[in-house]
């Protein structure tokens, strides 16, 4: 992404409800399938959002981040107080088997990520057992200024990741949709209101009344979800699986 942007994610993610929504359901599936014995990373971790939320909640686990660019890893580090190494998706520099889960939030469809080798990287690096959690965003028709903003190549529907998942040799793989009670507030931002190509992207500082509303809305439908009514359909998709 342009630095701008890390600036901008870097300001928001603390408590941007977006953010907030996006880390509670990693942390929802991580304690669903916690994976095997051992370290977590967390690839494509940008400026350390999700880093530090993972050392807050699992203090006991070792966590590492990644990311393409080293002034986020830095900046990465400095927030999480955790270890986070400047590297490729496409490419990670770490041994085989390194790692009990490793957890991916909007990377998978950034430009300059090869999808197909960037899953095989990861399934090289877990342990056998070892989960993989995914967040990416969802539908090629909701393609907006926000992805060219932030480098999105592409866009996901459940069953093309999972299709992704099983060519890269994982197992017991599962997909839902999340964001969608706000799905129609995100059609009309992003193709109507800022539908003109050099519109900004969505990561912003909302006024607080507005972020808490937005946030209440993700809560409930993350309820629903947990109760077991899955949504037909959302902004976002997440995918769990497995290495054999």
């Amino acid at each position: 992404m342009e630095p701008a942007e890390y600036d901008l994610m870097d300001a928001a993610e603390e408590g941007m409800w977006w953010y907030r929504a996006a880390h509670a359901r990693v942390l929802d599936a991580l304690r669903e399938r916690p994976g095997a014995p051992g370290p977590l990373l967390d690839a494509g971790c940008g400026t350390g959002g999700l880093l530090r939320r993972l050392a807050d909640a699992l203090p006991a686990r070792e966590a590492v981040g990644l990311d393409f660019m080293p002034s986020a890893a830095r900046r990465a580090a400095a927030k999480s107080g955790r270890a986070v190494a400047a590297g490729d998706a496409n490419r990670l520099p770490f041994p085989d088997a390194s790692f009990g889960a490793v957890v991916s939030i909007d990377v998978l469809c950034h430009v300059a990520v090869e999808p197909a080798r960037a899953l095989g990287e990861m399934r090289r690096v877990l342990q056998p057992g070892g989960t993989l959690v995914l967040n990416l965003p969802a539908y090629e028709w909701l393609r907006s200024a926000h992805d060219a903003r932030v480098y999105n190549a592409r866009r996901f529907t459940r069953s093309g990741a999972a299709r992704l998942l099983q060519d890269a040799g994982f197992a017991a793989i599962s997909g839902r949709y999340w964001n969608s009670l706000l799905l129609p507030l995100m059609v009309l931002q992003r193709k109507v209101l800022q539908r003109r190509p050099d519109a900004p992207s969505d990561v912003t500082q909302f006024p607080a009344w507005i972020d808490a509303t937005l946030h209440a809305v993700s809560e409930t439908e993350r309820w629903i979800a947990g109760h077991g009514l899955p949504m037909p359909g959302g902004g976002s998709v997440l995918m769990l699986a497995t290495r054999p």
